[in-house]
């Protein structure tokens, strides 16, 4: 079954643009990255999909259930992380989960504890007296006590330092082996290339490119890095140049024949070829864009 699947589903404000013919598929079980700027569409489509605001045109289903129809069962079996949480800052953590359990009509008293002994997260504090880090702890408590089927996370590292964030992506890959299906939105390419499977990327409210996080990085494209020069050299197929005092890198897609040549005839001391980062993968998708 496929946890989400969109259709041409496209959201204007007005005149303006929100997402345009955005095309999803995500097999349930798997570890979704949604890789964008901000305001590329990412929350858009998130909120689209979750039945918060209503499409101009297209169609989406979660868990085999239409995200207009079916609203109310499908939010049920969704934990979901906005990227930027709210509470009433009279209650206390405890307060916040219960209430977030009781509106699920389910008892998360246990779950909810061990969560939060592993955040980090004191349920006897006051939200008002919570740090923009603990608060995110209890909006991510909220999304993952109910153990649901998928997960939705809209930014959800945002204001948890390296430790947290560590810790917060091993309950997820925990859950994700029992079987159930993250969707992850970030901006971060380095968290989407650690954990996800598969991503989309989306530009200007339309998706760029859908596959594996391994293949999206198959471009053909090198990250070349020469030593002891600082001079480009005339090469095709060179860009995203690099300079330092000592050494000069750029991204290279032309043939291994035609680099070789050019490298023998330079004062190098030394030179690497290596596979490019997602984060240069996500720039070669954005500059053919707009090439």
């Amino acid at each position: 079954m496929k946890a989400i699947s969109t259709a041409k589903l496209t959201k204007y404000y007005g005149k303006n643009r929100g997402i345009l013919d955005v095309d999803l598929s995500v097999t349930e079980g798997d570890f979704f990255g949604f890789i964008g700027p901000n305001g590329a569409g990412k929350s858009t489509t998130i909120r689209t999909l979750l039945g918060f605001i209503s499409p101009s045109g297209g169609s989406a289903e979660i868990l085999g259930q239409n995200v207009q129809k079916d609203r109310t069962k499908i939010l049920a079996d969704i934990g979901y992380l906005p990227s930027e949480t709210a509470f009433y800052n009279g209650l206390r953590v405890r307060d916040i989960l219960r209430f977030s359990a009781d509106l699920r009509k389910q008892d998360c008293r246990t779950e909810a504890a061990r969560l939060c002994e592993r955040l980090a997260l004191d349920p006897a504090q006051k939200i008002h007296a919570l740090s923009l880090g603990n608060r995110k702890k209890v909006g991510i408590v909220c999304a993952l006590q109910h153990k649901p089927r998928l997960y939705v996370l809209d930014e959800p590292t945002s204001g948890l330092d390296p430790l947290m964030q560590r810790e917060f992506y091993a309950i997820l890959q925990e859950r994700n082996r029992e079987g159930a299906t993250i969707f992850l939105s970030s901006h971060i390419l380095s968290e989407v290339q650690r954990y996800c499977k598969h991503a989309a990327i989306i530009r200007n409210g339309r998706i760029a490119a859908t596959d594996s996080v391994e293949k999206l990085g198959h471009t053909g494209a090198r990250r070349v890095t020469l030593y002891g020069i600082t001079k480009t050299p005339h090469l095709d197929g060179i860009r995203d140049i690099k300079h330092t005092d000592h050494s000069l890198s750029f991204l290279y897609n032309g043939t291994p024949q035609q680099l070789l040549e050019t490298l023998a005839l330079l004062p190098l001391t030394d030179f690497t070829v290596s596979e490019p980062s997602l984060e240069e993968i996500f720039m070669h998708y954005y500059t053919e864009e707009e090439s």
